[in-house]
């Protein structure tokens, strides 16, 4: 019987190989049963994941994630796309980041999953990854680096410490308020609505020469910030 789900490793993360011919019922079982047998073989790594072999729904994918957390000690940072430069990118910029075990009341660094709309805020003292949206009315607030793995599209609020040595890195970088340290992001033409879906371009905001900038996220730009 061939394998119908295949795990590979890779730096940073692991590629989830699927029969493309089986039903999803099937694979999902067979993904529970090859985590949990693994789960002692990874540890508690934080990876990103590939998907090949077939398309899933979003809902499909969440349920491969959940069943990825519920099997094994392995945190999924995010779901890598076909746009490999951009994934690599992304993956370089979470590992650069002080994360440690992702909780509420961790002392170095944590992960929201989930979206953040209208009214709702999120303040941390730590750096923090947002694995959703930032819609308009919301705010995330953290007293070191800000990313989002997914649109920034409401507030967001880096180095509430003071420092002007952190970030704000999104998929999407539409924000109506950005502010690092004491700097404050000023917009010089008026920025694409969230509602309309521009082609993923990450970018990043930080401070040079006392203003905050927005560039492209670049391996270049990523290796001159301060770790």
């Amino acid at each position: 019987m061939k394998n119908s789900v295949i795990i590979k490793s890779f730096p940073n993360g692991i590629v989830l190989h699927l029969d493309p011919e089986l039903t999803f019922e099937e694979l999902l079982l067979e993904i529970t049963m090859k985590f949990k047998e693994s789960s002692s073989f990874f540890g508690e790594a934080k990876m990103a994941l590939s998907i090949k072999g077939r398309k899933l729904s979003e809902e499909e994918e969440n349920q491969v994630l959940d069943a990825i957390s519920e099997n094994s000690m392995i945190h999924i940072l995010c779901i890598v796309s076909d746009d490999k430069e951009t994934d690599r990118q992304f993956v370089k910029a979470i590992s650069q980041s002080d994360f440690s075990e992702g909780s509420a009341t961790g002392s170095e660094g944590q992960f929201y999953k989930g979206t953040l709309k209208n009214g709702q805020v999120l303040e941390t003292e730590s750096s923090i990854v947002i694995l959703g949206d930032i819609y308009p009315g919301s705010a995330i607030i953290s007293a070191k680096d800000i990313i989002v793995l997914g649109g920034l599209y409401g507030e967001a609020y880096a180095g509430g410490n003071g420092s002007a040595g952190h970030y704000v890195a999104a998929l999407e970088m539409s924000p109506e308020r950005l502010k690092i340290g004491d700097f404050k992001y000023n917009t010089k033409e008026k920025m694409p609505k969230w509602s309309i879906k521009p082609k993923i371009q990450p970018k990043i905001a930080y401070v040079k020469n006392d203003k905050v900038v927005m560039d492209s996220l670049t391996k270049e730009l990523l290796s001159e910030l301060p770790e």
